[in-house]
C-alpha cells in the first residue's frame, strides 16, 4: 500500500515537473515574440517603405511621361514650356548641347534654396526628379516628333507634360526651380506665388518670341495654359471633394438626413455664437462635387436659417470617403 501511494505521488511529482518545464518552455517563446511596441514598430517601418516606394515609382513615372510630352511634342516644333525647363530648351537649341545639362546645371542653385528654405525631403525628390528627366530626355531625343502642327504640339504636348509634372509635384517633388524663388518671395514680398511665377514665365515666353519667333511664342503660351490646367486636375483630380460646414438649430434632423439620403458621415462640433452667446451645433462633411447641391437642399429644407460654407478639398487621407449613391 505504501509503496502504492509512493509509486502515485511520485507520478503526480513528475507531472507537475512536466508541466512546469512546458509552462517555462511556454513562456520562453512568449518572452520571444515580439511585444505590442514591436510589431506596430514593424508595421510602421513597412507603411514608411511602402510610402517611398510609391513615391519615388510617382516621381519616375511623372519624369518618363514630361520627357515624352517634351520631346515628342514640344522641344521639335520649338514650343517650349515656362520656368527653368523653358530656359533650358532655348539654351539646348542655341549651344546645341543637351537639354538634361542645363535642366541639371540650372537647377542647383534652386536646389541649394529648396533645401534651406522648404526642407531636405523636397530637395531630394526634386533632385531625384530632374536627373530622371535628363536621363529618359536624353533617350527621347533622337525619336522623330509626332506631328509637325505647333498647335497640336502644344495642346497635346501640354497635355502630356502637365500629367507628368502634376504627378511629380503630387509626390512631393518639383521640377522647376522658379517655384521655389516664387515660395520665398511669397514669404518676403506683397506678391502671390502665383503672380511671381507668371511674371517671371510672362519674361521666359517673350524670350522665346525673339528666338523662335512671336507666332511660337503664342503656341508656347498655349502650351504654358494647357501644361498649368493639367498639373491642376491631376493635383485635384477629375471629382473634386468639397467640405462643408454647417452652423444650425437643427443638426439631429440634418444629421439624419445627410446620413440616409447622401450616405455621408458627419462631424458634430460644439460652437458659440461670438455676438450672442448662444451655443451652436456646427456639422462637418466631405461630400463629392455632384453631391453639394443635394446636400444644399436637404440642409435648407431642414432649417432654412442655417449657415452653410463650403470650400474645395484638394486630398483627402484614410476615413471612408467614398462615392455614393444619391437619393
Amino acid at each position: 500500500m505504501a509503496d502504492c501511494i509512493l509509486f502515485r505521488y511520485n507520478k503526480v511529482i513528475n507531472r507537475k515537473k512536466v508541466k512546469e518545464k512546458v509552462g517555462e518552455n511556454h513562456m520562453n517563446d512568449i518572452h520571444h515574440l515580439p511585444g505590442k511596441a514591436e510589431a506596430k514598430a514593424v508595421i510602421r517601418q513597412h507603411r514608411k517603405a511602402s510610402f517611398y516606394v510609391k513615391k519615388y515609382l510617382m516621381i519616375f513615372m511623372g519624369a518618363l511621361i514630361a520627357a515624352i510630352g517634351l520631346e515628342l511634342f514640344l522641344i521639335p516644333n520649338n514650343v517650349i514650356d515656362g520656368g527653368i525647363v523653358g530656359i533650358s530648351i532655348m539654351m539646348s537649341s542655341i549651344t546645341g548641347l543637351s537639354l538634361g545639362v542645363f535642366l541639371v546645371l540650372l537647377n542647383i542653385p534652386f536646389l541649394y534654396l529648396g533645401y534651406k528654405q522648404i526642407g531636405k525631403n523636397f530637395a531630394i525628390a526634386t533632385t531625384i526628379a530632374i536627373c530622371i528627366l535628363s536621363v529618359w530626355s536624353a533617350v527621347f531625343a533622337p525619336i522623330p516628333k509626332v506631328t509637325d502642327d505647333p498647335f497640336l504640339a502644344a495642346i497635346f504636348g501640354g497635355i502630356i507634360d502637365g500629367l507628368g509634372v502634376g504627378l511629380i509635384i503630387r509626390a512631393g517633388g518639383s521640377l522647376d526651380g522658379t517655384e521655389i524663388v516664387a515660395i520665398i518671395m511669397d514669404r518676403r514680398s506683397v506678391f502671390s506665388v502665383g503672380e511671381v511665377v507668371m511674371f517671371i514665365n510672362l519674361f521666359i515666353l517673350s524670350s522665346a518670341g525673339l528666338l523662335y519667333g512671336w507666332d511660337k511664342a503664342m503656341y508656347s503660351l498655349v502650351a504654358y495654359f494647357v501644361i498649368s490646367k493639367m498639373i491642376d486636375v491631376v493635383i485635384k483630380g477629375l471629382d473634386e471633394s468639397y467640405a462643408v460646414m454647417i452652423v444650425t438649430n437643427e443638426h439631429d434632423e440634418i444629421t439624419s438626413a445627410l446620413n440616409d439620403r447622401l450616405g455621408r458621415g458627419v462631424t458634430l462640433l460644439h460652437g458659440q455664437g461670438g455676438y450672442t452667446g448662444e451655443a451652436k451645433e456646427v456639422l462637418y462633411c466631405v461630400v463629392t462635387r455632384l453631391e453639394v447641391d443635394k446636400l444644399k437642399e436637404i440642409v435648407l429644407e431642414k432649417d432654412e436659417n442655417a449657415f452653410v460654407t463650403i470650400n474645395a478639398v484638394h486630398d483627402i487621407v484614410g476615413g471612408r470617403f467614398k462615392k455614393k449613391a444619391i437619393h
